[in-house]
């Protein structure tokens, strides 16, 4: 079978556990190689994620490395039996790979984690003000990708909706409620569906006041999306010149740290839906 020409994030964060696990084993690839009686160059595929791999081997290898964390070692497996595409496939000829790969991040998620400065979530956005977001994009985009872009983010919402949905905490920064895209009217709508998507059980909003000060980070957005082990989180940036997925020990450690410090220094989910409710009324 040749090698995967593009293999998604998740495929090559299977490969990345794998390489990790045996590292930390104090393997080389050679050494590793005439342990497990695998060619080199399949093994180097493996673990860029440009071949698979079956969950029978993944638990061999884990075996042979000495991986004593069977909740990951499962995990894993169960990243080997999904079966490629998703919904977010209907997207591949419009829409670029990033938008691809943290829509189908989101769909294996446990839970989020986001901090957004200038615009709401995502997944907590109407269509009306999504689409006011993307007519500010440079270069503008065309009136298809307007449309395609509009339908693939509306279908992330999905997510929310599922019958165990990811428990999500969203810092939302006030900056973001006081930003009126698509106008009054549509701002107004905004902040009232995000009142009703805060009812939900497995969502948190929280807002960050512009009197809290500065914190880390403030000049970006961030998602930071659980696995179904704390080992396979990820994190998402999303900056004016592309999209980032983060994902080694310490960079994950540094943004939970992060997100940490700002809820400290937003207001609870009770005075901050009285907050949005405040600025709502006011528009």
């Amino acid at each position: 079978m040749p090698p995967r020409k593009a293999p998604t994030v998740r495929q090559r964060r299977l490969g990345a556990e794998l390489r990790r696990m045996r590292e930390r084993a104090g393997l080389s690839l050679a050494q590793a190689s005439g342990l497990l009686g695998t060619e080199r160059s399949s093994m180097s595929n493996i673990e860029s994620g440009r071949h698979g791999i079956s969950g029978e081997r993944v638990r061999a290898w884990a075996t042979s490395y000495g991986c004593s964390e069977p909740a990951l070692v499962d995990a894993l497996v169960a990243m080997t039996e999904e079966r490629s595409g998703g919904w977010w496939d209907e997207y591949r000829d419009s829409l670029g790979s990033a938008a691809l790969d943290l829509a189908e991040l989101e769909h294996h998620a446990v839970g989020f984690r986001a901090l957004q400065i200038m615009h709401f979530p995502g997944l907590l956005q109407t269509e009306e003000y999504a689409r006011a977001v993307f007519r500010q994009a440079m270069p503008p985009l065309g009136p298809v990708i307007l449309r395609r872009r509009l339908s693939h983010r509306m279908r992330r919402r999905d997510v929310l909706d599922r019958p165990q949905p990811p428990t999500c905490t969203y810092l939302i920064h006030e900056a973001a409620l006081l930003m009126q895209f698509g106008g009054r009217s549509v701002a107004r709508s905004q902040l009232e569906h995000v009142l009703n998507e805060a009812e939900r059980d497995s969502i948190t909003v929280r807002v960050v006041l512009f009197s809290a000060g500065g914190f880390p980070h403030a000049g970006g957005s961030t998602l930071y999306i659980s696995g179904s082990v704390p080992q396979l989180d990820t994190v998402h940036v999303d900056t004016p010149t592309g999209s980032a997925f983060l994902d080694s020990e310490t960079q994950l450690g540094n943004y939970r740290s992060v997100l940490d410090r700002i809820e400290e220094t937003a207001l609870t989910p009770e005075r901050s839906r009285d907050f949005i409710r405040k600025v709502a009324q006011q528009l």
